[in-house]
C-alpha cells in the first residue's frame, strides 16, 4: 500500500512511481524484505524453545503461548510509528508462529484416529490457507482506506490470535502428552473422551509402551541424532527445504508485486492475489479428503509434475515477452495469472500440507518434539532465505528465477521417488 510505503519505505515509493522503471526491480529493497522475513528468523529460533515447552508443559500450553506472542506482535506492528518498531512487532509475531507451528501439527497427529490422521493434520494447513485468503481480502479492502488502511490491515490480525487464545482454554491436552508427563490416569480418561468410547485399551497401551521406551533413553536432544532417527530427521528437514524451494512463498508473499510486474495495477494485483488465496483453500481441502485415500507419495509426485510444467511455461512467457521497460500485454498477463493459479493448486494439495504432516508422524515419541522442532526451524530458515532474497533475485535473475525454482521441483520429485516412504495407515 502506498500509504505504508510513504511512511516506512519512502525510497521504495519514489522508485515505484517513476515512469520509466525496471519491471523486474520495482520493489528491490533489503528493508522491505527484512520486514517480511524477520518474522521467520524469529520463528526459527523460537521453535527450539517451543519444543522444550511442548515436552515439559504439553501441547496445549504451547498453543496458549503462541496466542500471547501473536497478540503482542499485532499490537506492536499495528501501532508502529518507526521501522524498528515494525520489525520488533514482526519478531514477536515470529515467536508466536514458532510456538504454533511446533505444537499444532503434533497436537493434531497425536489426537487423530489412525484412519484419518492425514486429513485431520491437514486441517492445520487448511486453516493457514483460509487465513491467507482472509488476509488478502482484508488487504484489498483496506487499500481503499487512507491514510491508515495499513494499520487496520495489520490490526485485524488480532482476531485469529484471540480465537487461538480462547481455544487454548477449551481444547484437551493430548493423551500422549499427558501419559508422557506421567499423568497416566488423566491420559486414559482423555483418550476415552475424544474417542467417545471406553474401549481404548489397545491404543492406550500403545501410547504407554511408547512413553516407556521414550523414558528409557537419555534425552530427546541426543536421541534425535541417534542412528535410527537419521532417516526421519533427514526426510523431515529436506521436505521443509524443498517446500520453500518450490517457490510457493515467493509467489504467496509477493503475489501483488508479481502481478504488478506482469501488468496489473495495484488494486488489480491485490484482487489477483485474492484469487490465488481461493485456489489455495480449495485445493488444500482436496488434500484433506484425498491424503488418506491415495497416500502421501502419490500426491507429492503428481504435484511435482504439475509445478515443474507451470514454472517452466511462466519463465518462458516472461523471458520472451517481459523486458525491463515493456510490460506484458493483457493476454500474456492473464496467462501468467492462470499458470500461477495452477501452480498454487499443485502445491496446495501436496507439498503445503504434507510438509507438516510427514515430519509429525514419522518421529518416535522420544524424539518427536525435538525432531519436529528441527523440521519447523528448517522451514523457517528457508522461508527467511526466500523472503529475504526473492525481490533481489527477481531483479537480477529476471525470468530465470522461475527456471531456478523449476529445477528444484525436479530434484525434489526424484527425492520423493527414491527416499520418502509411504506413511498412510501406519501407527504414529
Amino acid at each position: 500500500m502506498d500509504d505504508f510505503l510513504i511512511k516506512f519505505f519512502p525510497a521504495v515509493y519514489e522508485k515505484k512511481k517513476r515512469a520509466k522503471e525496471d519491471n523486474y526491480c520495482k520493489f528491490d529493497n533489503q528493508l522491505v524484505q527484512l520486514f517480511t522475513s524477520s518474522l521467520y528468523i524469529s520463528a526459527l529460533v523460537s521453535s527450539f524453545l517451543a519444543s522444550k515447552v511442548c515436552s515439559k508443559y504439553g501441547r496445549k500450553r504451547t498453543i496458549f503461548c503462541s496466542s500471547i506472542f501473536c497478540l503482542l506482535g499485532v499490537g506492536v506492528t499495528a501501532s508502529a510509528h518507526h521501522l524498528p518498531q515494525l520489525i520488533v512487532g514482526r519478531i514477536l509475531l515470529g515467536v508466536g508462529v514458532g510456538f504454533g507451528n511446533e505444537a499444532i501439527p503434533l497436537y493434531l497427529s497425536e489426537l487423530a484416529p489412525i484412519s484419518i490422521r492425514g486429513g485431520v493434520n491437514i486441517m492445520f494447513q487448511l486453516f493457514v490457507t483460509i487465513g491467507i485468503l482472509i488476509a488478502n481480502l482484508v488487504n484489498w479492502g483496506c487499500s481503499h482506506v487512507h491514510p491508515f488502511g495499513w494499520r487496520l490491515a495489520l490490526g485485524v490480525g488480532g482476531f485469529p490470535a484471540v480465537i487461538l487464545f480462547l481455544g487454548s482454554f477449551i481444547i484437551p491436552e493430548t493423551p500422549t502428552s499427558l501419559i508422557e508427563r506421567e499423568k497416566v490416569e488423566k491420559g486414559q480418561k482423555t483418550l476415552q473422551k475424544i474417542r467417545r468410547t471406553e474401549d481404548v485399551d489397545v491404543e492406550f497401551q500403545q501410547i504407554v509402551n511408547a512413553c516407556e521406551v521414550a523414558g528409557q533413553v537419555e534425552g530427546s536432544w541426543s536421541e534425535v541424532f541417534s542412528r535410527q532417527n537419521h532417516p526421519p530427521l533427514i526426510i523431515g528437514m529436506l521436505i521443509q527445504v524443498f517446500q520453500q524451494f518450490t517457490g510457493i512463498n515467493a509467489i504467496m508473499f509477493y503475489a501483488p508485486v508479481l502481478f504488478q510486474t506482469v501488468g496489473f495495477g495495484s488494486n488489480g494485483a491485490l484482487l489477483s492475489s485474492v484469487c490465488t488465496g481461493c485456489i489455495n483453500v480449495i485445493c488444500t481441502l482436496i488434500a484433506n479428503f484425498s491424503v488418506d485415500k491415495f497416500g502421501r507419495r502419490a500426491l507429492l509426485l503428481e504435484s511435482c509434475i504439475q509445478m515443474f510444467i507451470t514454472q517452466t511455461i511462466i519463465g518462458g512467457i516472461l523471458y520472451v515477452h517481459l523486458t525491463p521497460t515493456v510490460g506484458l500485454n493483457k493476454h500474456n498477463g492473464l496467462a501468467v495469472v492462470v499458470l500461477v493459479l495452477i501452480f498454487v493448486a499443485g502445491f496446495a494439495w501436496s507439498w503445503g500440507p504434507l510438509g507438516w504432516l510427514i515430519p509429525s508422524e514419522t518421529f518416535p515419541l522420544e524424539a518427536r518434539t525435538v525432531g519436529f522442532a528441527f523440521a519447523v526451524s528448517t522451514n523457517m530458515l528457508f522461508t527467511f532465505v526466500i523472503a529475504q532474497s526473492f525481490l533481489s533475485m527477481l531483479c537480477h535473475m529476471r525470468s530465470f528465477i522461475f527456471f531456478f525454482f523449476a529445477a528444484w521441483v525436479l530434484i525434489m520429485g526424484l527425492f520423493v521417488l527414491f527416499f520418502v516412504p509411504e506413511t498412510k495407515n501406519i501407527p504414529i
